[in-house]
């Protein structure tokens, strides 16, 4: 069996300070380390072999609170555990797990490396951030020939029953007479009928809160057909679902004081003579008629039927997530997606809690001045902006017309994947909002 190694924590010019031999010391300096963030040292012992590794964590002012996570991309499989001023426990931890994330679904699979546990953490919550991170990874990685329609619904399904949450499901032309008509044009063109995903968890009498996820499992765009570099990451437009099933497992293992509703429209976006075109205008459960502007926005639109839906039980909290639109990457770049929300007060705190937890957002205003955008001279709305201006604030406004004035909504437009590795989340699918969403949810509403 083999051993648990240290890795000794080492603050950028806090070297001095730590405690290993001269020799050790010696040969970290003619190696050029000097806690530099993410650097990473073996130490040799007079066997030749690995005694121990030295690991940079930076300055304090530029230092990622998952800066472990850098350690465990680039540790051998083993056993390890912390030494050395490591900061919060609990976020040491996290960190390295969350980085030690690796999608072998398609190759031969890879041993990684783990963390023996930490003093002063609660173990459970670590490994529920940690299993419901990597849903939503595995999920938005997973590519559409694997994770259709059919397979998503399946996934899902049974994703609900293992938690002992009461599923619905609504497929293909059942939507139309049930009234989801926006869910159904953008679908239909699809050899895999588009559908909506509904399941329920926890006690009736708590607080209603219901989140919308985005699930369209590939976007070609349309008949407005993407150019091949911008289809190239299409199986990650079902990334705000992914999030939103990744935030539910944590809720759900958790135990959260909540009546939990989750509501996933689930669509490939595809090309056919039947498919729905620019110029179209569309009835919606709203009751709203809405023009089309560009088939390759077609995210806000089955959004737009499950948040009417969401609203008609009036519940405590209405929360979407969406891979929904450039523009939020043009303003804020792939690693802070934005937030918009009608309750300034629980969006301010959802900030801070990500802030505390690595896992960023920044509060967007829903400017009403910019709703005349959406104007249009056939329907009660067009679901895009006139011009190119603020596209991420004109799809929150389209989506704020679904939901009643009165009812606390909140929006994440995210992007789900990584473009480069960072601390705790490798290249690729990735979880955005969701240690945010978790930590906000539960200090609103207890375990």
């Amino acid at each position: 069996m083999s051993k648990t190694l240290p890795i000794i924590c080492v603050a950028e010019n806090g070297f001095e300070s730590v405690n290993i031999s001269e020799g050790h010391k010696a040969w970290a300096k003619n190696n050029g380390f000097a806690g530099q963030t993410g650097k990473l040292l073996a130490l040799p012992a007079s066997s030749g072999e690995i005694e121990a590794y030295l690991f940079g964590l930076g300055g304090e002012a530029n230092r990622s609170a998952l800066v472990l996570g850098l350690a465990a991309a680039a540790l051998p499989a083993g056993s390890y555990r912390l030494e050395g001023d490591y900061g919060d426990p609990t976020l040491a931890a996290l960190g390295f797990r969350l980085g030690a994330y690796g999608f072998d679904k398609y190759t031969k699979a890879k041993e990684r490396p783990t963390l023996v546990p930490v003093d002063g953490v609660d173990a459970d919550e670590i490994e529920n951030l940690v299993t419901s991170a990597f849903i939503a990874r595995d999920l938005v990685n997973t590519p559409a020939n694997d994770l259709g329609p059919d397979a998503f619904e399946v996934w899902i399904a049974e994703f609900a029953k293992s938690h002992g949450a009461q599923s619905k499901i609504i497929r293909g032309d059942d939507l139309l007479t049930q009234n989801f008509p926006m869910i159904h044009a953008v679908g239909r063109a699809s050899n895999q009928a588009p559908r909506l995903i509904d399941f329920s968890w926890g006690d009736p009498a708590h607080p209603k809160v219901t989140l919308v996820g985005k699930g369209v499992t590939f976007d070609t765009g349309g008949l407005n057909i993407k150019p091949g570099s911008s289809m190239a990451l299409m199986k990650k437009d079902m990334g705000g679902a992914a999030n939103v099933l990744g935030l539910s497992n944590a809720i759900m293992t958790a135990g959260l004081k909540i009546r939990l509703r989750v509501l996933v429209p689930v669509v490939e976006n595809a090309i056919a003579g039947n498919a729905f075109r620019p110029g179209d205008v569309l009835p919606s459960r709203k009751g709203l008629t809405v023009e089309i502007g560009n088939t390759d926005a077609e995210g806000r639109l089955i959004l737009a039927d499950a948040l009417a839906l969401a609203d008609e039980e009036d519940p405590d909290l209405v929360i979407d997530m969406a891979t929904l639109t450039g523009a939020a990457r043009v303003a804020l770049g792939p690693e802070l997606p934005p937030v918009y929300a009608r309750e300034e007060g629980f969006a301010k705190k959802l900030v801070d809690h990500g802030m505390a937890v690595d896992d960023p957002l920044w509060s967007m205003p829903l400017w009403n001045g910019y709703d005349k955008l959406l104007a249009s001279k056939i329907a009660d709305v067009n679901h895009i902006s006139t011009g190119g201006m603020a596209g991420s604030i004109t799809a929150a406004l389209f989506l704020s017309r679904f939901v009643k004035p009165q009812t606390e909504w909140m929006h994440l437009d995210i992007f789900a994947w990584a473009p480069d590795a960072r601390p705790g989340r490798p290249y690729g699918g990735t979880d955005q909002g969701l240690r945010a969403l978790y930590g906000a949810l539960k200090a609103r509403y207890g375990q």
